[in-house]
């Protein structure tokens, strides 16, 4: 390969990490702004969730499916309509002077996201096919992903609080608009497999379906209660759906998914291990920013400066030390200290005080955090990925970011809810506001430790012990 052609795939890389970036930071913005949004928009407490909800529900629940329509179609071209898609709505979204306006183009925004990212990884493994190299693209990606979220709540408490909250999506439209032209120009383009190879409607209509559900039950059910008839008799008909679903793709002709997939212990484990990973871990986020703002007294630019250790760490891991560990020792074997120090920043983080310093309170435990994360995320995805066909990358690029999401919106409506019981419950027996809050999140922390925890025992399960040895051996000759 002549250096000219290695240069395009390494700009490629980038410009699809930006395409990433956008969406991750999407996410993180827009909760700094939310109530700037309220208070000019004129949203009430419950109608405010949608703005968040609304991007969520179409995001997590068609990301399976745009995976294996890239796969079908050709990846690239999904990129771009997605790409398309969501500058489109950001720009929607920024112009919005109604309720309805900004939350209908949220849901658009979620659709463009799901069509962008779902395919990324994908593409990603197919430029880049030596595993050295190919580790160090993860690498890039992982970090995007997993930092961006603490990246994206720095950036919107600039722009909320020096400009307004129009401008955490305006800020996305010349970005997109140069991230599509690039990309039409460096990714290079791949012919899809063919929709007759898996276009199969009605399995396609079964799982979005399901997925689009199950992610709204999980975010309303702390309002309605866990154990709401309305609550549980959705939950009910998602999983009656994804039973439809599997059925079908069992007996298709051209399945949307093709169930061997799951046949893989790995690829299985590592979409468990993601899931719950991810509910402990942003959950955590989310409940770190109230603490930090709630009983601390941070405002929205001292909350995202609070936040850029994590954001340093994993990118300093994930762009460099993480895949010289995965190359060397193998990706299980990075990946299961980094879910040790996960659970363990987690429980660091039930001992913060009500009158906490930032110094010695949250800082070590940030550090904790960052350095867990940025050994979890690369690892886990270099498994996801290692073991898929070329031409089902888009299948397990979207398999990988709907456990993502799916796990998220879990971990943020678990923590929250539990933490919001248990502080509602001290206040009703007379302790103040801070104290009250600070136990809330301590309960939420604990429990999402539990969950990494969880995931450390998927993680051990996924491959046999003596498995790993070739691992790093045949990772080595290829490099």
């Amino acid at each position: 390969m002549n250096a000219q052609t290695d240069r395009a795939r390494w700009a490629a890389l980038i410009v699809l990490c930006t395409g990433m970036l956008m969406i991750i930071l999407d996410s993180a913005i827009v909760n700094v702004a939310l109530p700037w949004i309220q208070r000019d928009l004129g949203f009430s407490q419950s109608t405010l969730v949608w703005v968040v909800n609304g991007y969520l529900i179409t995001f997590g629940g068609l990301l399976l499916l745009a995976g294996r329509i890239g796969d079908l179609v050709g990846r690239r071209r999904i990129f771009l309509y997605g790409m398309a898609l969501f500058t489109f709505a950001s720009l929607l979204c920024g112009i919005a002077q109604s309720q309805e306006t900004l939350v209908a183009a949220r849901f658009l925004q979620g659709a463009g996201g799901a069509l962008t990212s779902s395919v990324i990884l994908g593409i990603i493994i197919t430029m880049f096919r030596e595993p050295g190299e190919q580790a160090k693209a993860i690498g890039v990606f992982s970090f995007v992903a997993s930092g961006g979220a603490s990246l994206g709540l720095l950036l919107g408490g600039v722009l909320t609080q020096v400009l307004n909250w129009h401008w955490i999506f305006f800020v996305n439209v010349p970005i997109g608009i140069a991230t599509w032209i690039l990309a039409r120009r460096l990714v290079p383009h791949e012919e899809g497999i063919g929709l007759r190879e898996g276009a199969d409607v009605p399995g396609s209509a079964l799982v979005t379906s399901a997925l689009m559900l199950g992610v709204y039950t999980l975010l309303e059910a702390p309002t309605y209660g866990w154990a709401s008839t309305r609550t549980l008799g959705l939950l009910a008909v998602t999983v009656v759906l994804f039973a439809a679903f599997i059925a079908r793709e069992a007996t298709a002709r051209t399945p949307l998914v093709p169930l061997r997939i799951f046949r893989s212990r790995t690829i299985v484990g590592a979409n468990v291990v993601q899931m719950l990973g991810v509910a402990g871990v942003f959950g955590m986020f989310f409940l770190a920013v109230l603490y930090l703002q709630r009983v601390l007294g941070y405002d929205a630019l001292q909350t995202g400066l609070a936040f850029l250790p994590v954001s340093g760490l994993i990118g300093a891991l994930s762009l460099g030390a993480s895949a010289r560990l995965s190359m060397r020792f193998g990706a299980r074997a990075v990946l299961i200290p980094g879910l040790i120090l996960m659970a363990t920043g987690l429980l660091l983080f039930t001992r913060v005080p009500v009158d906490g310093s930032y110094l010695v309170d949250v800082l070590p435990v940030m550090i904790v955090l960052g350095t867990g994360a940025g050994l979890f995320f690369p690892s886990l995805t270099t498994l996801a990925m290692g073991e898929v066909e070329p031409h089902e990358a888009g299948l397990a690029s979207g398999l990988i970011n709907t456990s993502l999401q799916v796990g998220g919106s879990i971990g943020l409506a678990v923590l929250a809810g539990l933490a919001t019981t248990r502080s509602q419950s001290l206040l009703d027996s007379g302790h103040s506001t801070p104290v009250a809050l600070t136990s809330g999140y301590h309960l939420a922390f604990l429990v999402g430790a539990g969950l990494v925890l969880v995931a450390l025992a998927t993680a051990l399960w996924m491959k046999p012990r003596a498995a790993i040895r070739p691992e790093p051996v045949l990772a080595t000759e290829g490099a």
